[in-house]
């Protein structure tokens, strides 16, 4: 835009502003002559107002230039792999499902029952049972010195209201010594708030007050962190309303930061791996190690505590 030279003999000549003497507190701190303010306040307000901006100015740029490198590596390529690794992994679950249903028949002293979605079957491991679920099956056998049958109730792709409508009517046929429940994942994509919280408020009424819940793990991802942190004040809430234990999947989750995106996911960068769900397990351990050694002491334990009772 053009300015004219009357524009421009105006703004050379208009009256320059006599300075304001800045006066001084009696402690001898400079003071705003409007607001009688510290100058020091005023002096921060004016940095932090650039600072922001700069922070902002980059974070946008770095998406940008993000963005614009991954459109001449091929992010569509990147996609079409990713979209192919899933389908892979996909091809597993029929094998998962069968090898938990196989070994549900098996006997043991103590009932484990997981209800939950394709993170309980192991989607995403190298086997079955290097689930979550299977990482706490072994610690359950180690703590307890017990056999144990482990009847996974789990479904991949499993919502709270498939969960409601599939699982749960086995679960309440059976009377588990520990119980596992970690759902709700699937419901981020397409979420309901008002749903969501009556289907876990269903569950966890029917779970025994010895049981865990997990809550949901981090997504990493902003825009669905937001919709998580929504699902966990609800999933917390009805769980304080029933007794339960709520497990910090999602705390144990988020600290494993940008080395746990790239080390604990599977191929199809959704399900963890190996490493993720013994970060998983992580999660549970301490409650249920407690758990465990109060309800179900090993015998040499429980024989070493009544012999120093009668000492």
């Amino acid at each position: 835009m053009s300015v004219s030279p009357h524009e421009t003999d105006r703004a050379v000549l208009r009256p320059i502003r006599p300075l304001q003497r800045v006066p001084i507190a009696r402690s001898g701190t400079p003071r705003n002559p409007r607001t009688r303010e510290p100058r020091s306040q005023v002096l921060d307000r004016g940095i932090r107002r650039p600072v922001d901006a700069t922070v902002q100015a980059v974070v946008a740029g770095f998406s940008l230039a993000l963005t614009a490198m991954l459109g001449a590596l091929g992010w569509p390529r990147f996609r079409a792999r990713m979209a192919e690794n899933a389908a892979v992994l996909s091809e597993t679950l029929p094998v998962h499902s069968k090898w938990w249903r196989d070994h549900a028949k098996k006997r043991g002293e103590l009932l484990y029952v997981a209800i939950g979605d394709s993170a309980a079957q192991g989607i995403g491991a190298s086997r079955p049972d290097a689930s979550y679920v299977g990482v706490l099956a072994a610690r359950m056998r180690s703590v307890t010195g017990r056999s144990l049958r482990v009847v996974n109730l789990s479904v991949s792709g499993a919502t709270v209201a498939l969960a409601v409508r599939d699982q749960l009517p086995c679960f309440v046929a059976l009377q588990p010594d520990v119980v596992t429940v970690s759902i709700g994942a699937n419901d981020v994509a397409q979420w309901n708030g008002a749903h969501f919280a009556d289907g876990i408020r269903e569950i966890f009424s029917a779970l025994p007050s010895h049981a865990l819940v997990a809550d949901l793990p981090c997504f990493h991802l902003p825009h669905n962190e937001r919709t998580v942190a929504r699902a966990n004040r609800i999933l917390r809430r009805i769980a304080a309303e029933f007794g339960l234990t709520v497990v910090p999947l999602h705390e144990t989750t988020r600290r494993q930061g940008l080395l746990g995106i790239l080390t604990q996911f599977a191929q199809d960068m959704f399900h963890p791996n190996d490493h993720g769900y013994r970060v998983w397990a992580d999660a549970f351990i301490p409650s249920l190690a407690a758990a465990l050694a109060k309800r179900f002491p090993k015998p040499s334990d429980a024989v070493a505590a009544v012999v120093g009772s009668s000492g």
